[in-house]
């Protein structure tokens, strides 16, 4: 009893080894991870990868404390782990299983990050550094190839200008994510506010508005900036994508209750009348730097970021996003906010 008493008092997943490498006991986290208890089991055939196999084969062998990574697939997916084996006497060893998959997936993405931020930043560089040089050389006394070069470096600048500032903006929101907002806002007022800001892109590309529901109050708990935000990345992106001479559909509803929310939510869609995006990218939209069409979201002035920044502020509002398509058809993002009771 008092072996289980100690057990159940480990937070992390403890098994006890015998000499004979049969497991004799076993705490709830175990059971957990491994589906089953495991008692009686013979840890040979449970961990089959080579070193953690000699790490916990030197424990009961020499009594050599060890530890080594151990990967395991279960119900709920794949997860690393750090499996530590210490003895205890009489040929035993006592087993430990610390989860390291979350620590693993942020080195991932952390490493994932810097070289796609190292990609992004490579290519303008490179261009403007290419553009000096000739400048300084075989265009020195060029007028025209001046006047061109110089407007493609002004381009360039921008976009690592705008690249610069849409990560200031998502490292703020990822800062901010588990800070609920406490202010009261209209989204109506929000929206309004931003087709207003937009109507000179939208004027330039020949694309309308069709409104609805914007004149009425659909409170929710937030963030003003961080909204006007999401709906501005929103609704560029249909001016961007939605085509020339086309409509941007926005508007404003209520749902009596929503399921994945539970409880009372305000609906927000924005809906173009684009080419659309197959489905084969819809659940990949919202990663950093991703891009349907890499040459022509570079062209558009697109950083990949808006749409991680919209995940995030979507996420802090204790939202969330939905993103349906239908090629030849258009796009469609709905946010779901819960209603301010």
């Amino acid at each position: 009893m008092m072996i289980e008493a100690l057990l159940k008092g480990i937070p992390l997943p403890t098994m006890i080894v015998g000499s004979d490498r049969i497991v004799t006991h076993t705490n709830a986290g175990i059971s957990e991870i491994f589906g089953r208890d495991l008692a009686g089991e013979n840890v040979v055939n449970l961990i089959r990868q080579a070193q953690a196999s000699a790490a916990i084969e030197a424990c009961l062998d020499n009594g050599r404390s060890g530890a080594a990574r151990f990967v395991l697939s279960n119900h709920s997916g794949e997860h690393s782990f750090q499996l530590s084996a210490g003895a205890i006497g009489n040929g035993q060893a006592v087993i430990s299983f610390e989860d390291q998959t979350r620590h693993e997936e942020d080195d991932a993405m952390r490493r994932d990050f810097v070289a796609n931020i190292s990609h992004e930043l490579r290519t303008p560089l490179t261009s403007l550094m290419g553009f000096i040089e000739t400048l300084r050389g075989p265009a020195r006394g060029d007028t025209d190839a001046q006047d061109r070069f110089l407007s493609i470096m002004e381009r360039e600048a921008e976009r690592m200008s705008r690249m610069v500032s849409d990560l200031l903006s998502l490292s703020r929101v990822e800062v901010d994510e588990r800070v609920r907002p406490r202010d009261q806002v209209d989204i109506s007022g929000v929206l309004r506010s931003v087709i207003a800001t937009l109507e000179g892109k939208m004027s330039d590309a020949d694309i309308t508005v069709n409104a609805t529901n914007l004149e009425n109050a659909f409170i929710v708990q937030g963030d003003r900036d961080q909204l006007t935000q999401l709906f501005l990345n929103l609704i560029e992106n249909a001016i961007k994508y939605g085509g020339t001479g086309k409509t941007i559909h926005v508007s404003l509803s209520t749902i009596a209750r929503d399921q994945p929310l539970r409880q009372p939510a305000i609906k927000a869609e924005i809906r173009d009348e684009g080419a659309g995006i197959d489905p084969l990218h819809l659940p990949r939209l919202t990663e950093r730097f991703y891009r349907v069409d890499d040459h022509r979201n570079r062209n558009q002035g697109g950083t990949g970021l808006g749409l991680a920044i919209v995940k995030h502020i979507v996420k802090r509002h204790r939202g969330r996003l939905e993103i349906s398509s239908k090629q030849e058809v258009g796009s469609q993002f709905t946010v779901f906010f819960p209603q301010k009771s």
